[in-house]
């Protein structure tokens, strides 16, 4: 992808990075949050962003929702539920019915 499709962008961290999207996230800030383990250090970061959004941080959590709903949520696509159903059946917990 050439130069010219992609503007050079500042986030309020003071982080100067090109993105040719309307998605405002700072890939640099993404990289720095990106937790390193727990269930939502195995999803992709449009995923992890998804399930924040919508107040999901642990697998309690996640345990209320059920997979078409989880399914709803943007930036979560079929290969994030054998993921998140994994996390869930290691702790003895399953989506809702």
């Amino acid at each position: 992808m050439g130069t010219s499709n992609r503007s050079l962008r500042i986030c309020s961290n003071g982080h100067n990075y090109y993105k040719s999207s309307d998605c405002p996230s700072c890939p640099i800030c993404e990289k720095e949050r990106e937790p390193d383990k727990g269930f939502l250090s195995k999803l992709s970061a449009p995923a992890r962003r998804a399930l924040e959004h919508h107040g999901i941080g642990t697998l309690q959590q996640l345990s209320m929702f059920s997979e078409k709903e989880i399914l709803q949520f943007h930036g979560i696509g079929p290969a994030s539920l054998p993921i998140l159903r994994n996390s869930l059946e290691e702790i003895g917990l399953v989506f809702k019915p």
